[in-house]
């Protein structure tokens, strides 16, 4: 009998199954039968509002923006943190990953007045005509701040495994740096690279806490779709909530189950070369 990769799988694989049934799965069933408790007219007379689809829009190109801008500057990091030694590397490296322990609101707060026209940066920027906290700018500041290490941790590690051996073949065949870069590293590195931006603009998506305080809540201006699904749970409006909330629910899947239809893709890709 083959021996298990894990002691107690059985009991391993019930404490998981439920783990995920309680925190994941039944909130979302929650939801979902909230949201279709509403009859089909009503359920699009609330998503199809002029104030939610703004909010939609604020958020769905806010998080475009600020993914965009993480693909980039994340792979640059994720890239200089695996490739070079350099004095306060490992301060750098532990940075990246303050979003994920720093409070949202904490860093909301922070934002607004680093940004604010009195703020370090925005004393700096508002004499320019360039305005950050309470635009759409500051959502993007934002929702780039807490995104960030999802695409730095998910490159990190693959650029460390790369062997070295590959580069030095394809140099020593005559081709440039950017061409090693463009047909031997960014190949290797597209799977990780989707899973980063999936996970970087889900986060933008559902972004709350750093968001509020910089974005002004404007409607029809600065207000996320988060905000708008607070709001309605604060006029005690659930159908609503649920319904607002469910879209995003809906987005989401869709742009991960894409991301891993073009994942596999890639890997597939990979696989044959």
């Amino acid at each position: 009998m083959k021996n298990r990769v894990l002691p107690g799988f059985h009991l391993s694989l019930g404490v998981t199954l439920f783990y995920v049934a309680l925190i994941i799965v039944l909130p979302l069933i929650a939801l979902v039968f909230k949201a279709a408790s509403l009859g089909p007219y009503d359920y699009w007379a609330i998503i199809s509002s002029p104030r939610a689809v703004a909010s939609y829009r604020v958020t769905v190109l806010c998080a475009a923006v600020a993914t965009t801008f993480n693909l980039f500057f994340g792979l640059a990091l994720a890239w200089v943190l695996s490739r070079y030694r350099f004095p306060g590397r490992r301060i750098v490296d532990a940075i990246v990953d303050l979003p994920f322990a720093l409070p949202t609101a904490v860093a909301g707060i922070s934002l607004t007045t680093l940004f604010a026209p009195g703020g370090w940066f925005g004393g700096f920027l508002d004499p320019l005509g360039i305005q950050v906290a309470y635009t759409p700018i500051g959502i993007v500041v934002a929702m780039a701040f807490t995104s960030l290490p999802f695409i730095v941790r998910t490159v990190q590690p693959v650029l460390e495994e790369i062997d070295p051996a590959l580069e030095e073949a394809a140099q020593s065949l005559g081709g440039t740096d950017r061409e090693v870069f463009c047909r031997v590293i960014l190949p290797l590195l597209k799977p990780a690279l989707l899973a980063g931006v999936s996970l970087s603009f889900a986060r933008s998506l559902g972004e709350f806490g750093a968001i509020i305080f910089i974005a002004g809540n404007q409607p029809f201006h600065t207000e996320i779709t988060a905000l708008l699904v607070f709001i309605r749970l604060e006029e005690y409006d659930y159908q609503a909530a649920a319904a607002i909330a469910s879209v995003l629910l809906i987005t989401a899947f869709v742009m991960l189950a894409v991301t891993n239809a073009l994942q596999n893709r890639a890997l597939r890709y990979t696989e044959r070369g």
